[in-house]
């Protein structure tokens, strides 16, 4: 029971944003008892108990259970916390790319609703999108059969007069829902205008295997110039998989590929894509949020040389060829491209506008890097380590103190966040690990390790082989990353002079 109540307190806290030192001085008891409840060391009082549901705004019995807390405000504080991708991708370029079981599923209403309130920001909107299930659907019924090559379709002249047709529809029915659902969209009020034209120039895929692809086609160019125009005119640009050739041909076109070149073509900001999972799993059916090409690379060979795609555990055939798609929008300089699932109402919004995200993003290097601290991460460092100080976990630095020991500090970016800080103090053939620390909006997501790990590179650099620090609270975390406790007899005399005897750290060292 006594360790549920603390485990309550400490979670009411952190929702709250309250520091140790603040609530101690609302229940009038020393920061240092508190701790200690917290820990589930000290008993407590029915008198404080009482105090802490008022001040929390929660009922008294609730402390006693193991129950579910709401943050305060939570709304206030998500959107606080999304304006800075507001601001950033204001005037970008999207290209988001559905396919033809979006349409078929019916899901494309809730995706209109949220392109929408994306225009509404400031972003500029290419849509593209794909056919293949209504044709299947189209040909079965007809009793018509293709021949596919390398799971593309050979499309003969009369395949490309149905393709013609169900583009036409597909595009209509596009075209429509995204202007009814202004009813109840951000934009209710005012005129959507929507753009769509021969965008396209492709030619034949020609033969494949021995196969004559015939009216199947590769993108050749994408008239850039006119689509931006168009999106300078504030219009949605609508792409749809057909390809036009100078002498009059029309192509049947892979909408994946087509999405990937028209983001290329466009130096777009972002490629999404609609899938059929949370993203892409890894071979133990874990979801990856974010992924390198190298490692996609290498995912893709583990699948075919070990599976076939289409028997791929944990992937779809569909999926499996978005990958691929997308590795080659990468390799063609588009920044980010993000994989979300078609079946979760409001993927994209929560993909794009929340530090957790929703999907599986994929970019050329790791989204964090870690670099020397600049002046204008002063106070985003004192942002991280003060609540952790407060809380008796790290020893608390005025801004000032950080601003003259700024030489020692690295930091750890993560797109546009500032996510950790580290400092390192060299002592002869030692070298402490001070001030780590990481938002805990970032915990249990692996980058307290890589930021330790490069700690141990960083020491290596300035030829120490030895790390050790000071702890009251992580030391069991540290030893699972390879420190052993020692006798404090064992700091460096320099180090050993400024010890606060009251903290009790622990002192931990690291070979490495």
């Amino acid at each position: 029971m006594q360790k549920i109540i603390a485990k309550n307190i400490r979670k009411l806290r952190n929702l709250h944003n309250m520091s140790l030192s603040e609530l101690a001085q609302k229940i009038a008891m020393s920061p240092g008892n508190l701790s200690r409840i917290e820990r589930g060391e000290l008993n407590i009082t029915i008198k404080i108990l009482e105090k802490i549901a008022q001040i929390f705004q929660c009922q008294f019995q609730d402390l006693f259970l193991n129950s579910e807390f709401e943050a305060p405000n939570s709304f206030v504080e998500q959107f606080r916390r999304a304006s800075k991708y507001i601001n950033t991708f204001s005037n970008k370029i999207f290209v988001i790319a559905i396919g033809g079981d979006v349409l078929k599923d019916h899901q494309f209403e809730s995706i209109a609703y949220d392109i929408n309130l994306l225009r509404s920001l400031g972003i500029r909107i290419i849509l593209v999108h794909g056919i293949r299930p209504q044709i299947d659907e189209l040909l079965l019924s007809k009793k018509l059969k293709t021949a596919l090559v390398k799971n593309v379709r050979v499309t003969d002249s009369n395949t490309m007069n149905h393709v013609i047709d169900v583009t036409g529809r597909i595009r209509t029915k596009i075209e429509s829902i995204l202007s009814s659902s202004l009813i109840n969209s951000p934009l209710f009020g005012s005129d959507i205008r929507l753009s769509s034209g021969n965008f396209i120039t492709a030619r034949p895929l020609g033969v494949v295997d021995g196969v004559d692809m015939q009216f199947t086609g590769q993108v050749r160019k994408v008239d850039h110039e006119v689509i931006q125009a168009r999106l300078n005119n504030g219009e949605v640009v609508l792409i749809s998989p057909l390809g036009f050739s100078p002498v009059g041909d029309v192509f049947n076109l892979s909408y994946e590929q087509l999405a990937s070149s028209v983001a290329n073509a466009v130096k777009a900001h972002k490629l999404i894509f609609f899938i059929n999972s949370d993203g892409i799993l890894n071979l133990r059916g874990e979801l990856i949020t974010e992924i390198t090409t190298e490692k996609a690379e290498k995912l893709i060979q583990n699948i075919e040389t070990h599976s076939t795609p289409n028997q791929a555990p944990f992937i779809s055939y569909n999926d499996f060829n978005i990958l691929k798609s997308s590795l080659n929008a990468i390799k063609n300089k588009i920044e980010k491209i993000h994989l979300i699932n078609r079946h979760t109402n409001g993927s994209i919004i929560e993909e794009l506008f929340t530090d957790k995200g929703s999907g599986t993003v994929l970019t050329e290097y790791p989204l964090e890097q870690i670099r020397k601290a600049r002046m204008s991460d002063i106070n985003k460092i004192y942002q991280l380590i003060e609540p952790l100080g407060q809380d008796g976990i790290l020893v608390t630095r005025p801004i000032d103190q950080i601003e003259k020991e700024l030489a020692n500090f690295y930091v750890m970016e993560h797109g546009l966040d500032l996510i950790g800080c580290v400092a390192l103090y060299h002592y002869k053939e030692m070298i402490e690990v001070a001030c780590f620390a990481i938002d805990s909006n970032f915990y249990n997501q692996g980058y307290g390790s890589k930021l330790l790990k490069f700690c141990e590179k960083e020491a290596k650099k300035q030829n120490t082989n030895h790390l050790f620090i000071l702890t009251t609270q992580s030391e069991h975390w540290f030893m699972e990353k390879g420190f052993k406790v020692e006798n404090k007899d064992l700091m460096p005399i320099n180090r050993k002079k400024i010890y606060q005897i009251e903290r009790n750290s622990k002192f931990l060292t690291k070979n490495i």
